[in-house]
């Protein structure tokens, strides 16, 4: 990867430092090192979208075509902590570079063949108040750069946010985003091929109930991408 003199001079000046381990990053590096990225548990997921444990997670729930999560994410594990910065440390830049770096590997699988928008999963007024950003939008805004492909922000808003999902279980998840998207232009999503982003995949209910109420729309297709998926 060839660096220009800024980037070389930028990083003299105000070294960046990899969001896992801390170590300096080189000019051809972006949020992880060569050696923790080497160590992720990637999940392969994107060598075989159409029949993985993310993708079988949401058969039957709606339309979904594929699915792929970059890292199997463990709560307190090494790599966790690119999800906890992202979310809780004011790095937005973590979700855009983490979008491009995964991008590129689905798009080498052809991954992004036939879908016509993205729609990253929206999150409430009063949380992206407190947050700055939406985690999910900044993954897609990575993810944009590399394949052209539209942001649909308005297509579908968060009307509430009752409680984190991180310690409930199961049947929780699914009351706990219960009617919690609202649809709001179905005549921008009709009869399109849709990728639902986010950044955490477990159960799958926050997806499923984004995925339903698209669904609204008509003649919708689905896919999803994470950054995460919380191996069972």
């Amino acid at each position: 990867m060839k660096t220009s003199f800024l980037t070389d001079l930028f990083d003299l000046i105000a070294p960046r430092s990899c969001a896992i381990c801390g170590c300096r990053l080189s000019a051809a590096e972006s949020v992880i090192c060569g050696v923790c990225h080497l160590r992720m548990p990637l999940t392969g997921f994107a060598q075989s979208p159409l029949d993985n444990p993310m993708t079988r997670l949401f058969w039957g729930q709606f339309p979904v075509e594929k699915a792929a999560a970059y890292f199997y994410y463990q709560p307190h594990s090494d790599t966790s902590l690119l999800v906890y910065n992202l979310k809780y440390h004011s790095q937005p830049q973590i979700g855009e570079n983490m979008g491009r770096l995964f991008a590129g590997e689905l798009s080498r699988q052809g991954f992004f063949e036939g879908i016509d928008a993205i729609i990253p999963v929206p999150i409430t007024r009063r949380r992206r108040w407190q947050r700055g950003y939406n985690q999910s939008l900044e993954i897609a805004r990575g993810i944009s750069e590399v394949t052209s492909l539209p942001i649909l922000k308005n297509a579908v808003r968060r009307t509430r946010f009752d409680q984190s999902q991180t310690k409930k279980k199961g049947w929780q998840r699914l009351e706990n985003v219960a009617d919690a998207f609202q649809l709001r232009q179905p005549e921008a999503i009709n009869g399109r091929h849709l990728l639902l982003v986010d950044d955490i995949v477990t159960t799958g209910a926050t997806i499923r109930a984004c995925a339903l109420e698209l669904c609204k729309a008509g003649d919708v297709r689905i896919s999803v991408v994470s950054l995460g998926f919380t191996k069972k």
